[in-house]
């Protein structure tokens, strides 16, 4: 007999969020214009409400944030066969289609991703390539952080270590990008202003369908010149999209109304990491959860793997992804009540509770 699904719980990432009714009201009510004619009022007023807010000059709004580090990288990067540095664990380099070498030509030099989400500065100063060392070469123009690092379980990225990777730049004569996906749950988990994050950057990809629940969108900083620039390679990129203030309508909501419930996400991301890690056979470093995300670490059952356990969740309701073989990524978002919580917890003991374990 099939157990019938009392509810469902999807953790598979804060990208899942609905439209709250502010956001729906929102977009049925925005004034509009075409923003590629011209220029789209309520686009104008979130563009300049997140310039504000990171401390830059200029902003401009494009679908994803895939499409944001492209654009941000290609304006740095303006020469096929430039080089930039990324870690090997990020999600430009991991996540994003290699966009930046199949349609830019720009090559990935990649510096190993700490733990902690950092990667050495010495590491990344040795894989620095000036235009005056040898001819084998591309030449570096970019490097590129990301605050927070997902694939290190939504870490956040230090001030100082931010300010110590500008310096190098500066030092060498290169850009900073900042991939910001969840820069919002960087700030509130370190309780400092997006604009001090950012404050070394060059350019920043700020998503805000992701930590702060708008159905679409993200928005790129920098000065005037760098979004002069790339507003050209929007429209290039196919990235021209009319009336977007429908969109950017949701957007300014998600921006006033949800920054703030971002502590409660981290705080409920907790209690359920500390839950999950109280179940014999799994394991979290609760220590590590530091916003939204956690990684759930399985027994390393050849029978019963990360993608089993997603599985047999689902069944019940709740949605999960898989990470690695034995590991299942869970993303907290603002939607998710307390009594998700402890229905999440039951289902996760209920499971593996059932699994047999492995015998040597």
């Amino acid at each position: 007999m099939v157990t019938p699904v009392i509810r469902t719980v999807d953790l598979r990432s804060d990208t899942v969020t609905k439209p709250t009714e502010s956001m729906r009201s929102a977009m049925a009510n925005a004034e509009v214009d075409d923003d590629v004619l011209g220029n789209d009022p309520t686009a104008v007023i979130l563009e300049r409400e997140v310039a504000e807010i990171a401390g830059k000059e200029a902003a401009m709004f494009v679908p994803s944030g895939t499409m944001g580090n492209l654009i941000s990288v290609l304006v740095h990067c303006d020469e096929r066969g430039s080089e930039v540095i990324l870690g090997d664990d990020s999600h430009i380099h991991i996540y994003e289609n290699g966009g930046v070498s199949s349609l830019g030509g720009v090559h990935p030099r990649t510096v190993k991703n700490e733990e902690d989400g950092t990667m050495e500065i010495s590491s990344i100063e040795a894989a620095v390539r000036s235009p005056k060392g040898d001819l084998h070469y591309p030449v570096t123009k970019l490097i590129c952080l990301e605050n927070t690092q997902a694939n290190c379980g939504g870490r956040c990225l230090p001030i100082e270590y931010i300010d110590k990777v500008g310096e190098l730049a500066k030092k060498h004569g290169l850009k900073l990008h900042i991939d910001g996906a969840r820069l919002f749950n960087a700030s509130v988990a370190l309780g400092v202003p997006v604009t001090r994050i950012v404050q070394a950057a060059d350019s920043v990809s700020i998503c805000l369908s992701k930590g702060i629940g708008a159905p679409v969108g993200s928005v790129i900083v920098g000065s005037k010149s760098f979004i002069t620039k790339a507003r050209w390679l929007r429209k290039t990129l196919g990235g021209g999209m009319r009336q977007i203030g429908v969109l950017c309508a949701a957007a300014l909501v998600a921006l006033r109304e949800n920054v703030a419930k971002l502590e409660d996400d981290h705080k409920k991301a907790k209690i359920l990491a500390e839950g999950l890690n109280r179940i014999e056979r799994l394991k979290v470093d609760v220590a590590a959860v530091e916003t939204n995300i956690i990684y759930v670490d399985l027994p390393k059952d050849p029978k019963f793997g990360a993608e089993d356990a997603c599985k047999s969740l689902e069944v019940l309701g709740v949605f999960v992804i898989p990470q690695t073989t034995f590991r299942i990524r869970i993303v907290l978002h603002h939607q998710i009540s307390d009594s998700d919580l402890d229905y999440v917890l039951s289902c996760f003991e209920k499971l593996f509770s059932s699994v047999p374990e492995e015998k040597a």
